[in-house]
């Protein structure tokens, strides 16, 4: 804007000389980089679009763009034959309404839809006159119970078959909990057994396999009167397919004694059949039956002279009544002399037996103690007990088989047996004695040992390679040979010591 002048401008030396002239012009200094830098160039006073002139063919001194590529240029320019610009100017810069369009959807066709409503959530649009009130919820369709269970319509007649299904489900169960605590208890129930797949092995050798072999030739013989309540039983050994058994004396004494007493032999497999007494001997236990039968199953006979302290032995037999009982053990010693008591008044029973921990009771009496292969080593005899009832403490005695079947076919043969006898009678030395052995109490007049030179008071201490010390230790020593043969005789007399050769006689 420009200023206007003054109506009445101040002369000079008039009352307005007073006033000050105007400020003078503030230039400060510019920083020579930066008047380089946005400076006019130098020799230009004027503005800076001087600097560009016309060129001579009339268009500007401009660095033109090269042409659009054709397929761009296909896109973006006029169509054919239009004229102008591209887009037609809005009808709000003309003036001009603008035309109104149909909307895209209507109440006819989408009520859920209204294009001039605002993109919000919330529930479907609906008309003026169906719009809620302040503080109500809309109704909206419900869903039935069958679609809220199975996510669709069911058929009323399904529900009422599924209703009935679930009751008859729920009775049964009510039932047979009722049932279950009713007849049921804490401590009862279904048990889960497990149990072995495989059978147990049974080598040969091992106590099974022996046993199955050498039962069925061990069988259980009952001694008793016709008429009476009670009788007698023991075991006895198959020894020859002829149908021989042999057994100990003391099991069938009372049926050598009475001829109407009756022996059965009872076999493994339950056959019972008569038996009659072929031969006894008292003096060694033992004696021989005979039973009528075919084919019988024979016990194999074992060397007992190759046994040695530690071997396995099996006891076969029938104890208290009890056929067919199986026991084990080992050969606890060897050449054990043993005098047994006799029954029903006889004299005691002086033999060598083989003694085992194997269990032996009253009824093992005449069977079958065999080894390791099966084989017939000894026949069970007596035990020693320190109870009233005589129960077995594992010490059990046999007599060896060399001597048992050396008697059995002598009694086979003859029906009797005999033995050898030195002529005396003996007692083992006291306690405290200086020589251990059998001192002679008397001499039978003529016998061996006086025909020896053996006296009254001389201690017997061995005969032939067989120490002896004590009686009973003298009467086996005697018993292994045989009736006639010479036997050296040591004997302690008057602190010396004397051999003589003795000829033994029959007893």
């Amino acid at each position: 804007m420009t200023e206007q002048p003054d109506a009445n401008p101040a002369q000079p030396g008039s009352a307005g000389d007073d006033r000050l002239g105007p400020r003078p012009l503030d230039r400060p200094t510019v920083d020579p980089a930066q008047t380089a830098v946005f400076g006019r160039p130098r020799g230009v006073d004027g503005a800076f679009d001087k600097l560009y002139t016309p060129a001579s063919n009339g268009s500007q001194n401009l660095s033109l763009a090269p042409p659009a590529p054709e397929s761009l240029a296909e896109a973006f320019r006029r169509p054919p034959g239009a004229e102008g610009v591209l887009l037609e100017r809005p009808r709000e810069a003309t003036g001009e309404a603008a035309a109104a369009e149909p909307p895209l959807w209507t109440d006819d066709n989408d009520p859920w839809r209204d294009p001039a409503a605002g993109a919000v959530l919330a529930g479907p649009a609906v008309s003026a006159e169906d719009e809620p009130k302040p503080g109500q919820r809309p109704p909206g369709a419900l869903l039935s119970l069958p679609e809220v269970l199975f996510g669709r319509r069911v058929q009323t007649k399904a529900l009422v078959l599924l209703g009935v299904v679930a009751l008859l489900v729920g009775a049964v169960g009510g039932l047979v909990g009722w049932w279950v605590a009713d007849t049921g208890s804490e401590l009862t129930g279904s048990a889960t057994i497990s149990e072995a797949g495989a059978a147990k092995e049974r080598p040969p050798g091992s106590v099974a396999d022996i046993a199955k072999r050498v039962s069925p030739a061990v069988v259980s013989l009952e001694v008793f009167k016709p008429g009476a309540d009670s009788g007698e039983q023991g075991s006895g050994v198959m020894i020859d397919p002829q149908g021989y058994i042999l057994t100990n004396e003391h099991v069938v004494s009372t049926a050598v004694a009475d001829s109407t007493v009756k022996v059965t032999a009872i076999f493994n497999d339950g056959t019972r059949t008569e038996a009659k007494v072929v031969g006894s001997d008292p003096k060694s236990d033992l004696a021989v039956v005979k039973v009528n039968v075919t084919n019988p199953v024979v016990l194999q006979i074992g060397k007992s002279s190759g046994l040695q302290v530690g071997d396995s032995v099996i006891a076969v037999g029938s104890p208290l009544a009890l056929q067919n009982t199986v026991t084990s053990g080992i050969v606890s010693a060897l050449n054990r002399p043993i005098t047994a008591g006799g029954d029903n008044g006889s004299p005691p029973v002086t033999y060598e037996a083989i003694q085992t921990d194997a269990a032996i009771n009253h009824g093992n009496s005449g069977g079958a103690l065999v080894d390791s292969t099966g084989a017939l080593v000894g026949i069970n005899s007596s035990i020693r007990s320190s109870s009233s009832d005589g129960g077995s403490i594992g010490i059990g005695f046999a007599i060896p088989s060399d001597y048992a079947i050396k008697i059995a076919k002598a009694l086979i043969k003859d029906g009797k047996v005999t033995h050898a006898d030195i002529g005396i009678n003996a007692s083992s030395t006291v306690a405290g004695s200086s020589t251990m052995g059998a001192q002679v109490k008397n001499v039978a007049p003529n016998g061996p040992a006086a025909a020896a030179g053996i006296k009254e008071g001389d201690v017997i201490t061995k005969i032939g390679d067989r120490l002896v010390r004590d009686s009973a230790e003298l009467t086996v020593a005697v018993r292994n040979h045989d009736v006639g043969e010479v036997v050296p005789v040591q004997l302690a007399r008057d602190g010396a010591l004397l051999v003589v050769d003795v000829t033994l006689g029959s007893d």
